[in-house]
């Protein structure tokens, strides 16, 4: 996974936004991620999550992001990872040619020809 971490790091499409340093991951956590990277690492992750599971959407996505949320003397409850961080990564990887809109009967993304490519290779 580090590997391909650092091959999503070379490819100029895909980089943090300015808002990305101070944004949650999902409604279930208290605080921003501290690893100066964790967009790519997110990347990375998504990439192998299509790969295996595609074609996949942003909804089903956001639920393997989520998490327990602790809410006082309440029953914990299961939150959905944040949706726009998911979507704005698969733009980036789309833009990459990664990533395309699957033809079939199941909506979602699939990878491309370039996207298999640079897994196989680093793995």
């Amino acid at each position: 996974m580090n590997k391909l971490v650092e091959e999503l790091k070379k490819y100029k499409e895909i980089k943090i936004p300015e808002w990305g340093f101070y944004v949650k991951t999902s409604a279930s956590k208290e605080r921003p991620p501290v690893q100066e990277d964790w967009w790519h690492i997110r990347a990375a992750s998504l990439l192998m999550k299509i790969k295996y599971k595609g074609p996949i959407g942003v909804n089903r996505l956001s639920k393997y992001y989520g998490g327990r949320k602790n809410r006082g003397f309440k029953p914990e409850r299961k939150y959905p990872g944040s949706r726009n961080i998911i979507r704005k990564i698969l733009q980036q990887l789309e833009k990459a040619k990664l990533i395309k809109p699957s033809e079939g009967v199941k909506k979602g993304k699939i990878l491309t020809k370039e996207g298999k490519e640079l897994i196989k290779k680093v793995m």
